[in-house]
């Protein structure tokens, strides 16, 4: 019974030290923020350079003719 306890105490202790989840977590909330600002920069974006590429489309367009 004693070595059962000293094994579930190893267990334990190995799971409580070990910090592999901890820094997957970290990475994967750093990579939610990185996302969520790329998402935020083309919103306010988008429509400025959606303009910018129809107005340099109807450049050429007119350049044709």
């Amino acid at each position: 019974m004693q070595q059962f306890m000293f094994g579930i105490r190893f267990l334990l202790r190995s799971f409580v030290d070990d910090e592999k989840g901890a820094e997957l977590a970290e990475y994967a909330l750093i990579l939610a923020l990185v996302v969520v600002a790329a998402i935020t920069a083309l919103g306010v974006l988008g429509s400025g350079v959606s303009s910018g590429i129809t107005s340099a489309s109807n450049g050429i367009s007119g350049a044709g003719h």
